[in-house]
């Protein structure tokens, strides 16, 4: 390689390996999770981009376990609320040890910790750190996700593990690029994107216990640059790797060919309309919207109650209002509601009392309980549309998942002034489906996968099935 070749390699800013040869590999990983692990092991930080039921959880105990033997220091999962107990759970199933630890207590081995309570640790102690559900760090606002960032800084070894990122939010993905210590965001953005506004990116100051953090300011819209699309998706497959079912890295599909989803449609009619129109036209923009929501509260809960009510099997409500998951709860009578207002201790009580099964229903926002958390013994999703694709989708797979036996049913319960908002939903999948393809496509191409065949290589099923 000469000189100017070694100069556009590095301009490329593709991550180098920094890991390990894997120390150990259970028999209770499928074959294509122990691809993924092995990948992430050598790369030494890396993220997983693995779609909701395709088996995360014991990927990142296995790559935790791994670290933990090669350094002999403790390793750090950070998950979103009460999904520390379950991972806890999973680690017992697959005779790994973990401890959860909510105030600071550092155990020998893998420790887990919801992110609120990152606060309590030395990032010193730590040989590495897994952030599970990690696209859900955009939910935080600037100072939090800072705070993530900066703990991990100093560490060699890095996973980040989230299903598929949203279809556009490319910013996502240079927050993730930032945390494993890659290329940092803005400076993603000025390298393969345009904006609205002309390619400036302005910036503010945010300050959180005495630091001082530079914010991207929100609402300018990013565009590729000329010829940039294929440059990107390399570089994020550098460092990154994409799975929504086991072919796409040449494995049969096998067990995690899901049951059918069914998703239908429940118009309901506005008691009220708004003032000066004869009959309900769709709300155009936010504000119209938000009135819509707001206006048709009664009319919208009194639906979604009566879907769950007369089957008297596990539910849950997807809400986006507190005033509907108040309402929710009144007119259902064996649900448990899970509110902002609830402390972190109550919230995690509330969430195990739904899959252990004492309370048939679960009310609560998709911000609050989409993440991370394994319903599949409930096979029944009731929503209202929001312009939230990843909100939906998530909270759809929390039942429609690796373990599911029956077919799940998905009902958006919604009045006419929201079509709009369905419309979105739709464009936005659509949208998904197409960004997560391409990233397989690039993924592939990087590895050499032939796709021409269905499948290469044979699944084989893990022990502990």
């Amino acid at each position: 390689m000469n000189e100017y070749q070694k100069f556009l390699a590095h301009k490329a800013q593709l991550g180098s390996n920094d890991g390990f040869k894997p120390i150990v590999m259970p028999s209770f990983l499928f074959n294509f999770q122990q691809a993924l692990v092995e990948w992430a092991i050598h790369k030494g930080r890396g993220a997983i981009f693995a779609d909701c039921g395709m088996g995360k959880t014991p990927m990142q105990l296995v790559w935790a376990e791994n670290v933990v033997r090669k350094t002999n220091k403790p390793v750090l999962i950070l998950t979103p609320l009460a999904v520390a107990q379950q991972t806890c759970r999973e680690a017992k199933k697959f005779d790994i040890e973990a401890h959860v630890s909510q105030d600071g207590t550092v155990h020998p081995g893998i420790n887990i910790v919801n992110y609120e309570r990152l606060h309590y640790f030395d990032q010193s102690v730590f040989a590495g750190a897994v952030c599970d559900e990690s696209a859900i760090l955009k939910s935080f606002d600037g100072a939090r996700r800072q705070e993530i960032t900066e703990f991990m800084r100093r560490m060699r070894y890095r996973l980040l593990c989230t299903a598929t990122p949203s279809p556009n939010e490319y910013i996502e993905l240079g927050t993730s690029s930032e945390a494993l210590g890659y290329l940092g965001y803005m400076d993603m953005l000025s390298r393969f994107f345009k904006n609205d506004q002309g390619n400036s990116i302005k910036a503010h100051i945010i300050r959180h216990k005495g630091k001082s953090f530079r914010a991207l300011d929100e609402g300018a819209k990013w565009r590729f640059k000329g010829h940039a699309e294929g440059p990107f998706w390399k570089w994020v497959c550098s460092w990154a790797r994409a799975i929504r079912k086991p072919s796409d890295l040449g494995f049969d599909d096998g067990a995690f060919i899901l049951p059918p989803l069914i998703e239908r449609q429940h118009m309901v009619d506005a008691q009220s309309l708004p003032d000066g129109t004869l009959f309900a036209l769709p709300a155009v923009g936010l504000q119209e919207q938000r009135e819509e929501r707001r206006r048709t509260i009664q009319e919208r809960c009194e639906k979604a109650a009566s879907l769950v009510n007369k089957t008297g099997r596990p539910a849950t409500v997807w809400c986006s209002l507190n005033d509907e998951g108040n309402l929710l709860e009144k007119l259902i009578p064996d649900c448990v509601q899970v509110s902002g207002a609830d402390s972190d201790d109550a919230k995690e009580v509330k969430f195990l009392a739904f899959v252990d099964g004492s309370a048939r229903v679960l009310v609560t926002k998709e911000k609050i309980g989409a993440w991370g958390l394994n319903f599949q013994h409930c096979a029944h999703s009731v929503s209202f549309p929001t312009h939230s694709f990843e909100g939906y989708y998530q909270g759809i797979r929390r039942f429609w998942r690796f373990g599911q036996k029956n077919p799940v049913r998905s009902d958006i319960v919604a009045t006419e002034g929201e079509k709009n908002v369905l419309d979105n939903l739709q464009r936005k999948s659509k949208a998904a489906d197409k960004m997560f393809a391409g990233l397989i496509a690039y993924m592939n191409e990087a590895q050499g996968v032939d796709r021409s065949v269905k499948f290469t290589k044979k699944e084989e099923f893990p022990s502990w099935l």
